[in-house]
């Protein structure tokens, strides 16, 4: 377990640095460019003392630059940064005692109904991916629809694979394992202690990682990924099928997601209740190395989405359904977390029936 407790340490150091790159243009939007985002994020890796390099040329891309892919900015023609488009930043560092690499997706301005939702599709991908529970044996092949189901909803998709392998102090893609609609990811069955990312899968040459990152790219306009690195770990689960076992993912990245960008109406409770307990760790986990300032700015990150959930409730419509109180805001879902459109009258009526059932 060494490899895996070496770069984890080391995923945790490549995130606390890129927390300190979304603050900044925050203030200085104008002055800032692709180019000098990433030297500056290169700048504060390279103070730390086992760093050796980065893992692969950052990307770090502003509006239709985000929907290349694989763009690498270049200091005569690299744009910048607008408080009015996403920017994306895919990221990596190589250390005596690990490889990261990491990818969030930020708005400086106010963004539109559209790259929320959008965004929010990507982030359900992410987390479904990260929640999953799967017989042992099973293949990155069967888990990639996971990440694409709530893009899939709404005619979207991306043409990359979802979860690559990444080595310890070695390549940042390395296979055989990976998550993707791709034939070969058939070949490697998923074990105990494997690693990804949710965009892309990670080894190394005892332990392995996944690192599943899904994403959406309009042509021409955004790209979104986000990306985290995942060990395999044996589930804890109350029945055990054909004495299979079965097997669950653990984040061991911890940056938090922006939520300007996430549409909470098209989140399930589940859904808010993972984003919470998330950013409560990356609270715990990262304030130990962040300054006054930073530390206020990861508090405003990270602030939990208020809610109530009252389970289950059937309203005088027929609808079962579960009703949740967010931000001042109350939206009925029906068992598979699909918005319902109820009228105030059954809404009211719910609550009391659910009041009446609780005295």
């Amino acid at each position: 377990m060494q490899e895996i407790y070496g770069a984890s340490g080391y995923f945790l150091e490549g995130e606390v640095t890129s927390k300190k790159i979304p603050n900044a243009p925050c203030r200085e939007t104008m002055k800032l460019t692709e180019v000098s985002v990433s030297d500056k994020l290169e700048g504060f890796r390279a103070s730390k003392e086992r760093f050796r390099g980065l893992s692969f040329p950052t990307i770090s891309s502003v509006g239709p630059n985000a929907a290349i892919i694989h763009y690498s900015p270049q200091a005569k023609t690299c744009a910048e940064l607008d408080p009015n488009s996403i920017y994306l930043f895919d990221s990596g560092a190589q250390y005596l005692d690990g490889t990261t690499d990491i990818t969030r997706t930020v708005h400086f301005g106010k963004p539109s109904a559209h790259e929320k939702a959008c965004y929010t599709s990507v982030l359900k991908g992410h987390i479904a991916l990260g929640n999953a529970r799967f017989p042992n044996g099973s293949n990155g092949y069967s888990l990639d629809i996971l990440a694409r189901i709530p893009l899939w909803r709404y005619g979207l998709d991306y043409r990359h694979g979802t979860g690559h392998g990444i080595g310890s102090y070695l390549n940042v893609h390395e296979g055989p394992h990976q998550i993707s609609f791709r034939p070969q990811a058939r070949n490697v069955p998923l074990q105990v202690s494997m690693t990804v990312t949710d965009a892309e899968v990670i080894t190394n040459r005892i332990r392995k990682f996944l690192f599943p990152e899904p994403g959406y790219y309009e042509d021409g306009n955004f790209g979104i990924r986000l990306e985290n690195v995942l060990v395999i770990k044996e589930a804890d689960t109350e029945f055990n099928f054909g004495d299979k076992g079965y097997l669950s993912f653990e984040h061991i990245t911890w940056a938090p997601y922006q939520i300007k960008l996430i549409d909470l109406s098209i989140l399930t409770p589940e859904e808010i209740q993972w984003l919470n307990r998330y950013h409560s760790k990356c609270r715990e986990i990262l304030a130990p190395y962040l300054d006054k300032n930073e530390m206020e700015w990861l508090k405003k990150a990270t602030e939990p989405f208020l809610f109530i959930s009252l389970l289950p409730i059937t309203s005088s419509l027929g609808y079962h359904c579960s009703i949740h109180l967010l931000l001042g805001i109350w939206w009925p879902h029906d068992v598979i977390g699909t918005p319902l459109t109820l009228n105030f009258i059954a809404v009211d009526e719910v609550m009391k029936t659910s009041a009446g059932r609780n005295r």
